[in-house]
């Protein structure tokens, strides 16, 4: 009789640890399986971000005593940002260099805490894809209508909004608008004069 209550309490033993056995390796499996979907949600919430874009809006202000003011609108679609450009108080008709500058701070009057140029590749000043060599922030001229107004608008693959490639992400820099026009020519700036309004690229 003893022998068979013994027996008894064995294999009770034994079914309690199965029981445990297959719980903690159930709970493991769940665990796994949950930070699997959570890395999938994350891949699919950076996908999701990719495909509906992301879009910044940077406001100009006037420098150097002008009353140059606008608009700057950066939205990144399917691996591309597009700029769209507005503004007023431009000298009528006449060109006005526009450049992607190194440093987010318009704090100086004269707009020179912008620093110079955007030039991550370390390139010579030039036209936008000039053989030559260019700035990742030579966006150009502007031209201004009888009234002193301009647009612009400009499509690169060679920019992003806060990736994590530094020679791309615009985030961190700025937007100037010059006197005079860009010549393409003159090291390290385009010899574009005075900088007339300043914006600044930040989230």
């Amino acid at each position: 009789m003893k022998t068979i209550q013994l027996t008894l309490v064995g294999l009770l033993l034994i079914g309690s640890y199965s029981c445990k056995e297959v719980k903690k390796d159930s709970d493991a499996a769940t665990d796994s399986m949950e930070d699997s979907m959570e890395g999938m949600d994350n891949e699919a919430n950076a996908m999701k971000d990719e495909m509906m874009g992301k879009t910044l809006t940077v406001t100009m202000s006037p420098k150097s005593g002008s009353t140059v003011e606008g608009t700057v609108t950066f939205e990144q679609m399917d691996g591309a940002v597009q700029m769209s450009a507005e503004f007023t108080g431009l000298t009528p008709e006449g060109e006005h260099a526009i450049h992607i500058h190194e440093n987010a701070d318009c704090s100086a009057e004269d707009g020179t805490s912008a620093g110079g140029h955007w030039n991550p590749t370390d390139e010579p000043h030039g036209k936008w894809e000039a053989a030559e060599g260019y700035h990742s922030g030579d966006l150009g001229n502007l031209t201004a209508d009888a009234d002193g107004n301009a647009t612009m608008e400009f499509t690169t693959e060679q920019w992003c909004i806060g990736c994590d490639d530094d020679k791309k992400n615009i985030i961190g820099h700025g937007v100037v608008v010059h006197q005079d026009a860009d010549d393409f020519t003159s090291q390290p700036s385009g010899a574009a004069g005075a900088r007339v309004s300043c914006g600044e690229i930040t989230e």
